[in-house]
């Protein structure tokens, strides 16, 4: 599928031509003014966000302060367009959470490695999370809110871990969210259905309990929800590569050798 990027810009000629530029990659919606963009984004999610800096009504350092303190859209990477080269305004457009800041007029070519550096190294994150037994969640934030936010996800679902029946129906219940809100968060930030990440969270409490090496199999599995230990060891695989008893063994292994 492809990513999904807003673009923001109230000079019509210049919208349509960077529009026409991304659109082979990917999907592109527009908006005219950051009050525009705020509307779509209430409706679509999107993997990124380039801005116009001057422009009537909400300008682009507005905007881009507005997503980075919100809890909903704090994890979307910001691109800055400006034809303002000051030191001050680059400084300015940084310190308000901005990803990149590019001067205008630019290189098609530079806005597409800028593009794809972005997606790519927060693709190459949440992938080093999902198959990492050890990796802690909050790897993959992007900003202090994002982090907070997983961190008390990552909590709940401990907390809640042995409930086999656990789902982002209960989560949002026990988290005091709106399901749908929960869902875009999780799905946006990791790029993972709220029921994958359970699983995952599940799998990776699973490995530390594994790894310290106090129980049976068969006792952790029924300790992180699986119903079977058949289930939990074809889920444990498929998730890190090997067998709960394999990666036991290395972490034995691993244990002695230190």
């Amino acid at each position: 599928m492809k990513a999904t990027i807003l673009l923001v810009e109230d000079n019509k000629e210049m919208l349509d031509f960077v529009a026409d530029d991304l659109s082979e990659k990917y999907q592109v919606l527009k908006a005219f003014n950051g009050r525009q963009a705020l509307e779509i984004l209430k409706d679509e999610v999107v993997q990124m966000i380039i801005s116009d800096v001057m422009m009537p009504e909400i300008d682009g350092f507005e905007l881009c302060r507005t997503i980075k303190s919100s809890f909903e859209y704090s994890h979307i990477p910001v691109i800055l367009l400006t034809a303002r080269n000051t030191l001050q305004s680059k400084i300015q457009g940084l310190e308000l959470g901005a990803d990149a800041y590019i001067e205008k007029p630019f290189s098609p070519e530079y806005l597409h490695v800028q593009i794809a550096n972005l997606l790519s190294n927060r693709d190459k994150i949440k992938e080093y999370f999902a198959q990492s037994p050890l990796i802690h969640i909050k790897s993959i934030a992007h900003s202090k809110s994002d982090e907070l936010f997983l961190e008390k996800l990552n909590e709940t679902i401990c907390d809640n871990i042995e409930d086999e029946e656990l789902d982002v129906e209960k989560l949002a219940r026990i988290m005091a969210m709106s399901r749908p809100t929960l869902y875009r968060k999780i799905k946006s930030i990791s790029n993972l259905t709220a029921n994958e990440l359970i699983n995952i969270t599940r799998l990776k409490k699973a490995a530390e309990l594994l790894a310290a090496d106090d129980y049976k199999i068969y006792e952790v599995a029924t300790m992180v929800g699986f119903t079977s230990q058949t289930t939990f060891g074809r889920s444990f695989l498929k998730q890190f590569g090997m067998s709960p008893s394999a990666y036991q063994q290395n972490a034995k292994g691993n244990t002695a050798e230190n």
